[in-house]
């Protein structure tokens, strides 16, 4: 079950290992329309720049083309806000959490018509996140 946050999303404990759940989860949301566009390595990424070691982290950028296009059609400025963050990160335990943005919190709440895109990409993520074990 996911749990919401203060951070903007909602979040999931898997019960797969890092690479098991990075080959699981783009997959539950191709089921759902979403593509990934974007992928950051964060550990990669911090080792490289800063020459120090973290925790596995990975950064997905999920896109629906559709949800994009109707939410772009609605308000260009949109844009700023895509795509989906879909987070993975090894937790101290070994353990790993997945985490999904809520749209709601980031295009909704105006009362316009963005708010019922809003609620449907969050239908969607959360039908992938359930889908992920």
């Amino acid at each position: 079950m996911s749990t919401p946050s203060t951070a903007c999303g909602f979040w999931k404990p898997l019960t797969r290992p890092s690479d098991a759940a990075l080959a699981a989860v783009p997959a539950a949301l191709k089921v759902e329309g979403f593509g990934i566009i974007t992928e950051i390595d964060m550990q990669a990424t911090f080792k490289a720049k800063l020459g120090v070691e973290f925790r596995r982290y990975r950064i997905l950028g999920a896109c629906n083309p559709k949800f994009a296009k109707q939410a772009l059609d609605i308000d260009p400025q949109i844009g700023m806000l895509l795509p989906c963050n879909v987070v993975l990160f090894e937790k101290d335990d070994g353990g790993v959490m997945l985490g999904m943005i809520d749209p709601i919190e980031q295009l909704g709440g105006t009362g316009g018509p963005v708010d019922a895109l809003a609620k449907e990409v969050r239908a969607g993520l959360e039908r992938a996140m359930k889908n992920v074990p």
